[in-house]
């Protein structure tokens, strides 16, 4: 009986055992490929509508700046755990984690689950061969019978000794590879080890870009002024090609938008008799051969939206705003050119 209950216990052991050497090569194979367990677009000027802030300020898109932030555009938002860099400031340069190489046994979890499976083949082999050999008796008498179950018992003991090593190292050898792994330099270059730099690292999704501040000269705020005038008549005519000429192909797109809804509702919103008040440079910067000039503008003009089913004079005709009155508006208008070209409208902030 007590020879019988060693075997038993012996034989669970191993099952135990051959099953942990099977999983352990699956479970670690798991978790090295799942990675573990789981507008009127103003406040005063071009109509009622509601689209906020739009366009594309380059690298500093959604930086702070004071202004209403850009809620529109199609410069790609930078990740939740990217730190902004602050204006006139580079960005730093980002060090990838070493990447954890798998081992032989991860990479091919069906050899491992073959080599596995012999062993354990093997194993059973050597339980049940001494089983059957303990088991046979003879007629020599109860002292024989003692001496067998002497003999199965000390070689039971002994393969389940050998049974618990092998455990042992199989357990010591995945966590040892599961804490040393080897380094992945793939995504480390030179230029990644020099900290405050201009030179530009190279991306998978985006090219970081040297950001230089630039300044602006009287000319460029000449530019400006008339680049407010000249997108308000047009925008006042609804005359699309004639603001291709001073937007972005962009801040285009929002505009023809805004055009195309007047045109649905049957109205039309003018912004004439524009006067610059007041012209303030926030930020001036080059990314590349691209200048960028983020200015502060405040200007005074006859704002109004009128009826297209309406005449003048009868009811209904003046929908919002004054025909005779001049009103005030301001907002923050980014613009940008390449290399020495001419400015465009590139980004509206209220």
């Amino acid at each position: 009986m007590e020879r019988k209950r060693i075997l038993n216990t012996t034989k669970l052991i191993a099952a135990i055992i051959v099953i942990s050497l099977i999983g352990v090569p699956t479970v670690s194979f798991a978790r090295a490929r799942g990675g573990g367990y789981g507008g009127g677009y103003s406040s005063g000027s071009r109509g009622g509508g509601s689209y906020g802030s739009m366009g594309s300020r380059g690298s500093r898109t959604y930086d702070q700046n004071g202004a209403k932030p850009i809620e529109q555009s199609a410069t790609p938002r930078p990740s939740a755990t990217a730190p902004q860099s602050a204006p006139g400031s580079a960005a730093p340069n980002a060090q990838p984690a070493p990447a954890m190489q798998p081992s032989f046994l991860q990479r091919n979890p069906l050899l491992a689950g073959l080599a596995a499976g012999i062993a354990g083949s093997y194993i059973g082999h050597m339980l049940f061969g001494a089983t059957d050999s303990s088991a046979r008796t003879t007629d020599a008498g109860e002292h024989v019978g003692e001496t067998d179950t002497t003999a199965g018992a000390f070689s039971s003991t002994g393969i389940l000794l050998i049974l618990m090593l092998l455990g042992a190292g199989a357990f010591y050898y995945f966590l040892r590879v599961r804490r040393s792994p080897t380094p992945d330099f793939s995504g480390i270059t030179r230029s990644s080890t020099f900290s405050g730099t201009l030179q530009a690292e190279p991306s998978a999704t985006t090219l970081r870009t040297a950001k230089v501040d630039t300044e602006v000269t009287s000319a460029d705020k000449t530019a400006f002024q008339q680049l407010l005038i000249d997108i308000q008549k047009a925008w006042s005519k609804q005359d699309q090609a004639g603001l291709r000429r001073f937007v972005t192909p962009e801040m285009l797109a929002y505009f023809s938008t805004a055009l195309a809804e007047q045109t649905s509702l049957d109205i039309a919103n003018h912004v004439e008799d524009v006067v610059l008040l007041r012209a303030d440079v926030r930020e001036t910067w080059t990314e590349d051969a691209t200048h960028y000039a983020t200015v502060g503008l405040r200007w005074s003009a006859r704002d109004y939206t009128v009826s297209l089913t309406k005449q003048r004079g009868e009811p209904g005709y003046l929908v919002e705003g004054s025909e005779e009155t001049p009103t005030e508006s301001g907002e923050v208008w980014t613009f940008m050119r390449y290399q020495n070209g001419k400015w465009l409208l590139s980004a509206i902030q209220q």
